[in-house]
């Protein structure tokens, strides 16, 4: 009998185990080992890129801190909670020595040029980090190849907090990627605190070495033909499977019509939508603004999910792209917006079954937009997911860009920065510190041309003077995410400014995401903070609250008036410019709320299948370093179970330090925003969650007693903010 109940628990709990696992996230280098699961659905992962931007609005990105300690401790980060750092970038070697202090453990990072860094371009032909060995290229990479930026993209794990800070503070820039995760067991592998003494997975390394290459399966199902482009739409082909992903997309051209074809458009259908979900110009689609290759390079992008390959032996140009792409019927590919004539191509798509069902994956998206004169003022919107393709939401990842910022070999557009909205947010989860930077450059790659893996800038002439032809003023650059995509439940909005919003360059714009058309989090309750009634429904408490506070103020959405800045714009002679200067952009608002040193208590009702939630908070950005303690409790329970800690580093005050050289002691100049409104969130882990349709949530304010700088308090006291408290719930996307 005794064997005979193994057999069955065996039976019973080894399915149930390995459907767990199949699903859990890829977490560090599982994330780039287990790229063909990209598709999948993060759900309870959100994504943050944080940077050194400018608070006030302007294009000065450096060396604004969110607080300073010591002399070589000035900080730029400062996180808590569980989760994983998957990209940092800074404009050459400044700022190093970096400190890496993760779960309270300092681990310092350097590079070869930071112990002479006066005139170092003119010392160093290349240079490497220190440790080397801990960060290897393709995980990393300095200035000397990327012409102007230091990236990397080891993944470091923290458990509980992680803090990036800057030893030295001239031209001190940078942008960080993480992931925070509400459930640590839903993980493929547990969080251990990274330390520079790890080396990178060598299975890893190796398949980033592999960019430019066949990386897919090859012993699977193919279509493969020749084609004749003698019609404005051709067909390349259909394919009928049940549950299938794509693994390879690759068409191979004549090189002397690669640059008559480079406008054809790639459209592709999945599962007879009305309307593709790719439909964007072949050059493009995989990572260039043009076929003109002034070097004539092998590479034109070398990039680890698209390339671009020039074959001068045999006079073909091949193209390939190898994001996982699912369908559950049928997809279809074509080619549109063609000028017809004998011209031959081949194309090769391969696919294989797919055991991940829909609700667990999505389809591939590249979204194409074309500005030819972006509006004064306002951000480009890259990529809305609302409404697109006839669906209002959409739960998947965000995957990158390529994008053209010129036709006229401008690089002066690049004085722009990138800010994405995610699930309702007010404020930008992730806000860059400039278009060159989020594609792995600095100082517009010196108006040179590189191609990396994950990120480049492959065309484009150094000066306009030096343009030989129209195409070679188009300028390009392209940043794919793998590791660090960012996940979405309901929308996300991508927008970039254009030089500070005064550009009007013709831009040209490629999103890559993934998105099923049905959510994976939706709001099921709201908290108003100093509406009687609301306060009242949600049985709020909060005996050490404040009295009502009105504030007037605004959210971080780029320069209130217009214009903030030229950056090398003659704005004088542009035609109605007097009409627009002084124009408000951006007007305040006004917000109610409370505060607290001591607790807060209120209910809030989930749906009852949730996977976890997400609570988002409304606060005012004044008060610095707002951190309290969560509890979680079933609605009429007093058995509180500790959900973990809340924390926002910084506040609308900030510290800039521009001193006069590389090795020059930092400088104090303290600048207080006009922004103090900001929307941030908190992961309540699905153990605290599961199966309840309400839950009772506990804030217990702790104090912080971190300065601005030494001896130099915040002007205002620490304190817990609180104007609204909206939550979601995640779940399984419903759709079949």
């Amino acid at each position: 009998m005794t064997a005979l109940r193994n057999l069955l628990l065996l039976l019973f709990f080894v399915p149930l185990y390995a459907y767990a696992q199949q699903y859990k996230v890829p977490t560090g280098y599982d994330a780039f080992r287990s790229w063909e699961s990209l598709p999948q659905q993060r759900i309870g992962v959100h994504a943050y890129m944080r940077s050194t931007y400018a608070r006030t609005g302007g294009g000065y990105d450096a060396s604004n801190f969110l607080f300073m300690n010591k002399e070589d401790e000035n900080v730029t980060l400062d996180v808590k909670g569980a989760g994983m750092l998957y990209f940092f970038r800074a404009n050459h070697w400044h700022g190093s020595p970096w400190h890496f202090v993760v779960d309270g453990k300092d681990n310092i990072v350097s590079e070869t040029a930071t112990a002479n860094p006066v005139d170092a371009v003119k010392k160093f032909k290349s240079t490497a980090f220190i440790p080397a060995v801990s960060f290897p290229e393709p995980l990393a990479w300095t200035w000397g190849t990327t012409k102007g930026a230091n990236l990397i993209w080891v993944p470091m794990a923290f458990r509980d907090s992680l803090q990036i800070a800057y030893s030295r503070t001239f031209y001190g820039t940078g942008y960080y990627i993480y992931h925070l995760y509400a459930d640590k067991d839903a993980l493929s592998k547990p969080l251990r605190s990274w330390n520079i003494d790890q080396t990178p997975d060598r299975d890893v390394t190796d398949l980033l070495n592999r960019a430019g290459t066949d990386i897919a399966p090859q012993n699977i199902k193919k279509v493969q033909g020749r084609v004749k482009l003698n019609k404005p739409t051709v067909l390349l082909a259909s394919i009928t499977s049940a549950s299938s992903s794509l693994r390879a997309l690759k068409l191979t051209l004549p090189l002397e019509k690669a640059a008559a074809l480079e406008r054809v458009r790639l459209r592709v259908t999945w599962d007879n939508a009305a309307q593709p979900s790719i439909d964007a110009p072949l050059c493009l689609f995989f990572g260039a603004g043009t076929f003109y290759n002034r070097e004539q390079k092998r590479y034109l992008v070398k990039g680890l999910p698209v390339n671009i390959c020039y074959d001068y032996t045999n006079n073909k140009l091949q193209l390939a792209c190898y994001y996982p792409m699912p369908f559950f019927k049928m997809a279809r590919f074509e080619l549109s917006g063609i000028q017809p004539d004998a011209t031959e191509i081949s194309y090769e798509l391969r696919y294989e079954r797919s055991k991940m069902p829909a609700n667990r994956s999505a389809y591939f998206h590249a979204t194409y937009c074309d500005f030819p004169k972006p509006e004064l003022g306002q951000d480009m919107t890259w990529l809305d997911t609302q409404g697109a393709e006839g669906h209002q939401e959409w739960s998947g990842s965000f995957l990158g860009t390529s994008f053209i910022f010129s036709h006229n070999a401008n690089l002066s557009t690049l004085e722009g920065d990138p800010r994405f909205f995610f699930d309702d947010s007010h404020t930008p989860q992730a806000y860059g510190t400039g278009t060159e930077e989020w594609a792995g450059g600095g100082d517009y790659w010196g108006g040179e041309n590189m191609t990396l893996p994950l990120a480049g800038h492959p065309c484009g002439a150094t000066e306009k003077n030096k343009a030989v032809n129209d195409k070679d003023l188009i300028q390009s650059a392209y940043r794919f995410l793998l590791a660090d995509l960012m996940p979405f439940g309901k929308r996300a909005v991508i927008r970039f400014e254009h030089n500070e919003n005064v550009a009007q360059e013709h831009y040209e714009t490629v999103c890559y995401w993934y998105g099923l058309p049905a959510p994976s989090l939706v709001k099921t309750d709201s908290l108003d903070i100093g509406q009687p009634a609301d306060e009242q429904q949600h049985n709020y408490h909060s005996p050490q609250a404040s009295a009502v506070d009105t504030i007037r103020s605004r959210y971080e959405w780029g320069p209130d008036t217009y214009p903030a800045h030229a950056w090398g714009y003659d704005l004088q002679n542009r035609p109605g410019y007097k009409e627009l200067i002084g124009k408000e952009i951006y007007p305040a608002h006004v917000e109610d709320g409370r505060t607290t040193t001591g607790t807060s208590e209120f209910t809030l009702h989930l749906r009852k299948d949730n996977m976890g939630a997400l609570l988002r908070r409304t606060l005012d950005y004044a008060y610095p370093n707002q951190t309290a303690e969560v509890f979680v409790a079933a609605a009429g329970s007093n058995d509180w179970q500790k959900a973990g800690t809340w924390y926002l580093a910084g506040a609308n005050t900030y510290v800039i330090s521009r001193p006069p050289g590389e090795l020059s002691p930092r400088q104090y100049k303290v600048e207080t925003s006009n922004r103090r409104f900001r929307d941030d969130e908190f992961l309540i882990p699905a153990a605290l969650t599961k199966g309840r349709d309400a839950i009772r949530v506990r804030i217990t304010f702790v104090p912080n007693a971190q300065e601005l700088y030494p001896d130099h308090p915040f002007p205002h006291q620490s304190t817990w903010s609180e104007m609204k408290y909206d939550v979601y719930s995640y779940i399984l996307p419903a759709f079949k």
